[in-house]
């Protein structure tokens, strides 16, 4: 007797998800007739209000392998804390050569980012950041050094209760975050 459970699709939830295809590798196999091609596929989906997931496929078309990993990154999604569309604090993400900066920008300045980063920060739905990537492009690096620099990201009431300290207290003796954790935490 089968005890799982069925999965239960949200279709609501998918046809809001933004998904961005953010880099197709083409492979060739050399066989004893010619070539044989098969394509990886790398694909960032996200809700545009703090949800993201990050996926990889591989297949021997194109659109195959762009649906393995959207799946794949539906299945991924992780939870980030957004505020006002910017992040709440600077944050630095290593993966392989790759590291990728993020620091909180004022309203109006826009996604400075490359266009891997960018791909993410816009599935994500912030809005004004700053970013510097650093060491290996390689997108496969550059994603998951941009992952975990996301990954390190904490609201400041995940911060008061990590430290055991009143939110008003750590609002007031922090600098770089306190003008936008102050507004958001008033509306």
């Amino acid at each position: 007797m089968d005890t799982r459970k069925p999965r239960v699709r949200r279709p609501a939830e998918d046809a809001q998800l933004i998904e961005k295809t953010i880099f197709v590798n083409r492979v060739a196999k050399v066989v004893k007739g010619g070539r044989r091609f098969s394509y990886a596929a790398l694909v960032v989906v996200g809700n545009g209000n703090g949800r993201i997931g990050v996926g990889t496929g591989k297949a021997n078309e194109v659109p195959e392998a762009v649906r393995k990993a959207t799946e794949h990154a539906r299945h991924s999604m992780v939870e980030l804390p957004l505020l006002e569309g910017t992040v709440p604090h600077t944050s630095v993400g290593r993966f392989g050569a790759g590291h990728v900066m993020l620091r909180p920008a004022s309203p109006g300045t826009g996604v400075i980012a490359g266009p891997v980063v960018r791909a993410l920060l816009d599935a994500a739905g912030y809005r004004n950041v700053l970013t510097k990537s650093l060491g290996s492009s390689n997108p496969h690096n550059v994603v998951r050094a941009t992952m975990h620099a996301l990954s390190q990201l904490e609201s400041a009431e995940q911060v008061a209760a990590r430290r055991g300290v009143d939110l008003e207290a750590l609002q007031s003796n922090h600098n770089v975050g306190a003008r936008i954790w102050a507004r958001s935490s008033a509306g």
